[in-house]
């Protein structure tokens, strides 16, 4: 409200408002209620200048000390006492104010909330000290004694913690707009709950027959659970005020008490800040039990929306009831409404046969262990879909370290599975086609290449036989340019078909280029290799001539060397690729070994 006024203009506001409440305030309770040495029961002029110091900009609480001062020596002078005693006492009030002040900016960061325990905890720490200050230098400057400073600290001490927790509140809400948009059910509530506690109130202390004076009580603790914080300060002082003035005029069951006038201000201020502080700690702690259930409220939303999003569901076996609880999602992943009664056994019974026993194994090895786990499997649901899920779960323990559960997720992971086998079906796809000769079905260069240089690298280091034989089809150009191409072609499947039938199961026939091909022949001797290579050539010219082959006649030569310790496949290579060469200058359709 002062945002918009220049620094001086600030300054003398906050100067005149401390001033005008401070004057008021101090007269009332000088004229109210009177204790031991005519200081009141409660001093609310020192709560209500904290109040301005706290709520003031930095620049102005300078300004709201000095109308504080003046304000302090004229209600006190008025009251009937010196100007060096009122202003010993306008000295100990100032002090405790600044005290208080100091105290609340060091040990919080930012404004003071009387909607956090701490926050409290640390305000009523300022009061209390503030008030020991302003208690020792006021005793010290007037030469009280251990009565005066006792009546001092508490009056001083109770007008801070009862009076300037209401106003503070009150002025930030004004300020942030709070009241005016306040619905109506909301304000007539807080009226009734207040106009209840000051009835009460009035009730209790207007008689002294029956001593009821914790009536009120109930009345704080129901503005506090109903209003919070502003709720309990408030309610605590209209208690204070009604509370004090009757018992300052003989009215009531603490006035009626057989005792000297100090002790009953005495058991006044103690009922007042048992009062105190009971409701407003209590109001704190409501304020944070409601924030954090809106917490967990707004966490269980976002869990279940997260669950739901991700397919994920978790799920809780009681080891010591043996009972398991499951989360509305993991009702889903299994195909059932929520909340259908279940049982772990009935849980394990969902999964396909085999993996049911397999996760009941898993549990009782992590039971026994005491560690995680990670299970995957299938489910069946009820209309016989099967879903493959993922489950982690982990052991929870008490504290003399024994298991009292098992919480869990489960994942349905149908998609990643099928994606994965889509995956690996399309990669064992592409690289077949990779490693595969477009025209023949056989292996292609590169593959028979690789094939060859692991075979060799078995033999040489287990000291197994190899061989490998070299072929090509004889005459082949001549074939392609009477025939053409296309015959050409099947030419070359014709032989591809008939010397892959004619190998041995760990051989293996690859195309190497064009018309040739390369065996390699997996431990085999020198004549074995020979005996299987003769037959590939015999496999192929024997389709020369046959009913069902209508293609052009075709024979192979080969070229076959057994490894003797090569260091690369391309030096057997080159060994069988010369004897290939000899079988084709004598005369073709014929094998030959390397030497």
């Amino acid at each position: 409200m002062t945002r918009s006024m220049s620094p001086k203009v600030e300054t003398l506001f906050w100067s005149l408002l401390t001033a005008l409440g401070y004057f008021l305030l101090a007269s009332l309770s000088l004229a109210a209620t009177k204790g031991a040495d005519n200081i009141a029961a409660v001093w609310p002029p020192s709560g209500y200048l904290l109040a301005m110091l706290l709520l003031a900009p930095a620049g102005a609480r300078i300004g709201a000390l000095v109308g504080m001062a003046g304000a302090s020596v004229s209600a006190n002078m008025l009251g009937g006492a010196p100007l060096s005693l009122s202003a010993a006492f306008t000295l100990a009030n100032a002090v405790e104010g600044s005290v208080a002040l100091w105290m609340i900016n060091r040990r919080e960061r930012g404004l003071l909330s009387f909607m956090v325990p701490r926050s409290v905890g640390n305000f009523c720490i300022a009061a209390l000290t503030a008030s020991c200050a302003s208690a020792g230098i006021a005793t010290l400057l007037t030469g009280g004694g251990f009565d005066f400073f006792r009546s001092w600290l508490t009056t001083v001490g109770l007008g801070m913690l009862i009076v300037t927790p209401p106003i503070v509140m009150l002025a930030r809400l004004a300020g942030a707009g709070a009241l005016g948009n306040s619905n109506r059910a909301g304000t007539v509530e807080a009226t009734a709950i207040l106009t209840a506690a000051a009835a009460i109130t009035t009730v209790c202390f207007s008689q002294a027959e029956f001593p009821v004076t914790f009536l009120p009580c109930v009345a704080v603790v129901a503005a506090s659970y109903r209003l919070g914080p502003f709720g309990a300060a408030a309610s605590v002082l209209i208690v204070t005020i009604i509370a004090s003035w009757m018992t300052g005029h003989g009215l009531g069951p603490i006035a009626n008490m057989d005792a000297a006038p100090t002790t009953i201000v005495l058991f006044l201020q103690f009922y007042l800040l048992t009062l105190l502080f009971t409701a407003l700690p209590l109001a704190a702690l409501l304020v944070v039990r409601q924030r954090l259930a809106k917490r967990l409220e707004q966490s269980n939303r976002w869990l279940l929306q997260a669950e739901a999003a991700a397919l994920v569901g978790h799920w809780r076996v009681d080891l010591v009831r043996w009972t398991i609880q499951w989360s509305d999602q993991a009702y889903r992943i299994h195909g059932l409404e929520p909340d259908t009664p279940m049982t772990v056994q009935g849980s394990l019974d969902r999964y396909m046969p085999g993996d049911g026993d397999r996760m009941r194994a898993t549990l009782e090895k992590a039971v026994a262990d005491g560690t995680s786990f990670a299970f995957h499997g299938q489910i069946i649901r009820p209309d016989d879909e099967v879903r493959d899920i993922v489950s982690h779960g982990s052991i929870e323990m008490s504290r003399g370290g024994k298991p009292v559960g098992i919480f869990g997720t489960i994942q349905d992971v149908t998609e990643t599975v099928e994606n994965a086998r889509m995956l690996e079906a399309a990669r064992s796809d592409a690289e077949a086609a990779a490693n595969t000769d477009a025209l023949t079905g056989l292996p292609n260069r590169r593959h028979t290449l690789a094939f060859l240089e692991r075979a060799l690298v078995g033999a040489r280091e287990n000291g197994a036989p190899l061989a490998v034989a070299i072929f090509d089809i004889d005459h082949f150009k001549r074939i392609n340019d009477i025939h053409g191409h296309g015959v050409g072609d099947a030419v070359i499947r014709r032989v591809a078909q008939r010397a892959k039938a004619s190998l041995r199961e760990e051989d293996m026939v690859g195309r190497y280029g064009g018309e040739e091909f390369v065996c390699v022949l997996q431990r085999s001797s020198a004549q074995a290799a020979e005996l299987v290579a003769e037959r590939v050539r015999q496999a192929v010219e024997a389709l020369n001539g046959r009913a069902d082959d209508d293609g052009p006649p075709a024979t192979v030569s080969i070229g076959v060397a057994v490894y003797a310790g090569e260091t690369g496949v391309e030096e057997l290579l080159q060994r069988a690729d010369d004897a290939l060469y000899t079988a084709k200058r004598e005369g073709r359709n014929r094998l030959r070994m390397a030497a």
